[in-house]
């Protein structure tokens, strides 16, 4: 049988296989992907490991993606073949500091989902309390239903998700969380919910809707960075942006990050976010030094040097 042509019309992707036109497909936009029917081996995981690669640490999550492409992918074949393929909830919890790739993460599964075709869309909706929860009674469901609806055929990502359950009985988060509950299950094979937190705080949320535990089936937790993934972070920022670190400018930034993790609670440092606050600041700082020399050598438009490094 001769390999499958796959070409595309307006508006229509055709699938070509001995010269008979098999299948038609409306064109996909959100990643402009050919259904996964039709991918390369494993192309996707291919793909999405490769974006993955470039992120530092999160070896956890780096074996969970693969993983759920397993099992999605596995569930296909057999659906194929006749078999039961029974469709697993795919909510999560995200447990970690500030600052570890929470979102970058959730973007990169709102991909990988749509190119799986799990979800029609993929697009990511971050969150916060103030986004779901209303003034006066009725407020915050309608605001949470409306949430809702905007994410379907993608993510919904909630960050600091214990902030709903704040103020206790009376406050209006908790029909946000109960809102919440009732579209998981409504909605479960249109949109997947990704709670993101503190890992102490996001136990204790847990704890106050019996119903919620049992509706994540996958939970990952992201760890705080050592100094080294640190300066990792900053070396792959500055060359994203085509700067380099100067030695003792490098071994500055070490220094002050390990004095600054040994200092502040785990829960009030930023991890890479911190990072990327330092490199801003050390450009501006650079640009600044910069300004007075007449001349500018490529290297010296370049180079982040130690008085440039700004905290």
């Amino acid at each position: 049988m001769d390999e499958p042509i796959t070409y595309k019309s307006k508006g229509q992707i055709n699938i070509v296989i001995n010269g008979h036109k098999q299948n038609t497909y409306e064109e996909l936009t959100s990643y402009d992907a050919v259904p996964s029917t039709v991918q390369d081996s494993h192309s996707i995981l291919k793909e999405i490991e490769k974006e993955m690669s470039s992120l530092v640490g999160m070896e956890q999550m780096k074996e969970t993606m693969k993983e759920i492409y397993a099992w999605i992918y596995v569930n296909q074949k057999r659906q194929e073949q006749g078999l039961k393929a029974e469709k697993q909830a795919l909510h999560m919890l995200f447990k970690g500091n500030p600052g570890t790739g929470k979102t970058t993460v959730a973007r990169l599964i709102g991909k990988l989902f749509y190119k799986m075709e799990v979800l029609s869309k993929g697009h990511l909706i971050e969150a916060e309390r103030a986004d779901l929860v209303g003034e006066y009674i009725g407020h915050t469901a309608q605001k949470t239903r409306d949430l809702i609806r905007k994410s379907l055929g993608g993510i919904l990502f909630i960050d600091e998700a214990y902030s709903l359950a704040r103020g206790g009985e009376k406050d209006f988060g908790k029909e946000a969380i109960d809102t919440l509950v009732k579209h998981m299950e409504d909605h479960k094979d249109e949109f997947v919910l990704i709670l993101a937190g503190y890992s102490r705080e996001m136990e204790y949320f847990l704890s106050l809707n019996p119903g919620l535990h049992s509706r994540f089936p996958l939970v990952v937790d992201f760890p705080d960075y050592t100094v080294n993934q640190l300066l990792e972070i900053a070396r792959t920022m500055l060359d994203e942006r085509e700067y380099i670190f100067h030695k003792e400018a490098e071994w500055k930034l070490k220094a002050h990050l390990l004095v600054v993790k040994e200092k502040l609670p785990p829960a009030k440092f930023s991890n890479g976010r911190y990072v990327r606050n330092i490199i801003e600041k050390s450009i501006r700082k650079q640009a600044l030094r910069l300004l007075s020399k007449q001349k500018h050598e490529y290297r010296d438009l370049m180079t982040i040097h130690s008085e440039d490094i700004a905290f």
